[in-house]
């Protein structure tokens, strides 16, 4: 799998990825506003591209792949039906921007590297990061929610009742790992009823509010919904006393001690144990306040009201809601005005319009629309003309054109062309061209002839030293001895070779006296080929 470390066999070293988390956010910003940071590809102007590259990350997280570079991102999206094709040099960039918004970690991969300069070039490899994983989940939720899906959680009550005479044994005979399982699936039940209830009555609401329901499909639905609403209150009636005995049953049992049984076998390592513990307090009391009436809604709302008994009473007020809307839906079907009739008139005005104009001076006048007789506009000098000034003791401020007729601000217009000096870089050009020129000459010069039988002139002393420099780096061993060395420059190569005793160069800028050294100056082969000659 990429990511794990991988042993170079031509350098013989262990390579490991060091991760760059993307966690390790700047510390002046606050959590929260690290938290909402992670949700920035879901505003982002290529919010579709994102999202299709983290689909590509949890369709590899189903597989058991957890580390994937772009273009294992690239091919796993070809495989996906629906999804777009990109490629792994277009989804590189998509990878970097989820990185830096703390989405993504990042991660160097040795294991693509076959030298160490190919380590070294960078090849990264992606991960969800805890939070960024949580927040494409809470997205993927909302974008696959069935809004239409809502019902009350009947079947629940019994489970519940029974979970808490099993707790109630539990902590009675010590059991501390069965205390944590069934305090756990007591929770999660109970969060559920809630969240289910809410989504319902929510739902509900906009049923009876909204005109966009057809009469014959709440016609349709009616029985069935005040069927599964009065069964819900009925099951909720007959199993709240039950429960708030049990509850009772549990607390006799000890309450500290359930509490501390829960947090010893909580598994959540990164809290201690008194965060724990407190946590679990805090649930106790909220699943206790569901059906048993606390002291804290007596002092803070002066009644006993549980939570069992909101919710009854919001199922009776639905009930009789639906009633309600379906006494309007039999009137309207009886007679009357109602949206759909409304609109069916002022269709027949639009068909009965003499001409095109009179079609849209009425869908102007019906939907209000028209141009902006006003426009909000801050006046550049605040000292002179504060914002809170009212219009009317305001003087006029001068606008653009662009601005009156259109309601859009003028553009700066085209930028201006980029200025090139062509012949100036064309006379550069040629210059070097020339000096490399005469350079190439001066070392053919050089190389016609022995250098110690004849003096040379400026040009081929300055190519003699440019040699010699080349080739004076390998004169000073770190160990050993150096028989002779090289330098190459300009289609002639000078060798450095041993000489008993000292020689001389003459040159245009003098002697140059070599000890134990003799200089050879030969043209090289490819120059020679090049310049035609054997």
């Amino acid at each position: 799998m990429p990511g794990h470390g991988v042993t170079l066999s031509d350098i013989g070293t262990t390579l490991f990825p060091v991760t760059e988390s993307a966690e390790g956010l700047p510390t002046a910003a606050t959590a929260a506003e690290e938290r909402l940071r992670l949700f920035s590809f879901a505003t982002a102007e290529k919010r579709g591209e994102y999202l299709w590259v983290l689909r590509a990350f949890d369709h590899a997280r189903a597989a058991y792949v957890v580390l994937l570079h772009a273009s294992e991102v690239a091919e796993t999206l070809a495989r996906m039906p629906g999804a777009p094709r990109p490629t792994a040099t277009e989804v590189g960039p998509l990878l970097e921007q989820l990185h830096q918004w703390g989405v993504l970690e990042r991660s160097y991969d040795g294991t693509r590297a076959a030298t160490l300069a190919e380590y070294r070039n960078r090849h990264f490899v992606y991960q969800f990061s805890q939070a960024g994983y949580q927040a494409y989940r809470a997205v993927a939720d909302v974008l696959g929610a069935r809004l239409d899906e809502a019902s009350l959680s009947r079947l629940v009550l019994p489970e519940l009742l029974a979970d808490l005479q099993a707790l109630a044994q539990a902590n009675r005979t010590g059991d501390a790992e069965r205390v944590y399982r069934v305090l756990n699936r007591l929770d999660t039940a109970l969060s559920e009823l809630a969240d289910r209830a809410a989504h319902f009555y929510l739902t509900l609401g906009d049923l009876v509010r909204t005109t966009e329901a057809t009469p014959e499909a709440f016609l349709a639905h009616k029985d069935a919904l005040l069927a599964h609403m009065r069964e819900f209150s009925m099951d909720l009636a007959r199993f709240a006393p039950r429960l708030a005995a049990a509850i009772a049953e549990v607390e006799d049992t000890g309450v500290e001690e359930l509490i501390a049984r829960a947090g010893a076998c909580d598994e959540r390592v990164l809290l201690s144990v008194a965060e724990r513990e407190a946590d679990w307090r805090a649930r106790w009391r909220g699943l206790r306040g569901w059906f048993v009436t606390t002291a804290e809604s007596m002092a803070g709302e002066g009644n006993s009201v549980t939570e069992a008994e909101r919710l009854r009473e919001a199922t009776m007020s639905a009930i009789a809601a639906v009633l309600s809307l379906l006494r309007r839906v039999t009137e309207t079907r009886k007679g009357g005005v109602s949206r759909e009739s409304a609109l069916r008139h002022l269709a027949g005005w639009f068909t009965a319009a003499p001409t095109a104009e009179s079609a849209h001076a009425l869908f102007d006048a019906v939907f209000g629309l028209g141009r902006p007789r006003h426009l909000a506009m801050e006046h550049p000098d605040a000292d002179v003309i504060p914002p809170i000034r009212s219009w009317w003791d305001a003087p006029p401020l001068e606008i653009a054109r662009t601005l009156a007729e259109t309601g859009r601000p003028p553009s700066p217009g085209a930028p201006s062309r980029i200025q090139r000096n062509d012949a100036g870089i064309r006379r550069l050009r040629e210059a070097q061209l020339d000096a490399q020129r005469a350079r190439a000459e001066a070392a053919r010069s050089l190389a016609s002839a022995d250098v110690h039988e004849r003096e040379l002139d400026e040009r081929e002393t300055e190519v003699l030293l440019r040699l010699l420099d080349a080739a004076s780096t390998a004169w000073v061993p770190v160990s050993g001895k150096v028989s002779g060395t090289t330098g190459s420059d300009s289609g002639v190569t000078l060798t450095v070779t041993e000489h008993p005793g000292s020689t001389a160069v003459r040159t245009a800028r003098g002697l140059l006296h070599l000890n134990n050294r003799k200089l050879v100056v030969r043209e090289n082969s490819r120059a020679r080929t090049a310049s035609g000659r054997p």
